[in-house]
């Protein structure tokens, strides 16, 4: 079993920053993927971005590259979300999920069901 806890959201203004992590217990980061999705009020979840171990290589939506760098520390079992240029548009719950299997397919890890274990959720305000 894997538990993940996000941390770091919060009220920011326009054109600020925020850096959210993802701690996970139960389980070290070594194979598969930690992803980060967001769902706003009224709206499906959406992919933000994803991390795979074995490569270190990372995958952006195109709504955050540029501005969103996702990372992690192997040793602290923890992967961040840094998120610069925010913009109203970004508010929402923001969730880290893992999917441990060492081989998925690029493209079916843009989408929730690749993932197994999903974090509570911390929730992005970005005001106008």
């Amino acid at each position: 079993q894997v538990q993940l806890v996000e941390s770091g959201g919060g009220l920011v203004q326009a054109g600020g920053s925020l850096r959210l992590s993802c701690a996970a217990s139960g389980r070290t980061f070594s194979t598969g993927a930690v992803g980060w999705f967001r769902q706003a009020p009224g709206k499906e979840r959406e992919f933000v971005a994803f991390l795979t171990w074995s490569s270190g290589r990372t995958y952006y939506a195109d709504s955050v590259l540029g501005r969103f760098t996702i990372s992690g520390d192997s040793a602290k079992n923890t992967v961040y979300l840094q998120m610069n240029s925010l913009q109203p548009e970004d508010t929402a719950v923001y969730y880290c999920a893992v999917d441990v299997r060492a081989l998925r397919s690029i493209a079916t890890r843009y989408t929730p069901r690749a993932y197994d274990y999903w974090g509570q959720g911390t929730q992005v305000t970005v005001s106008s």
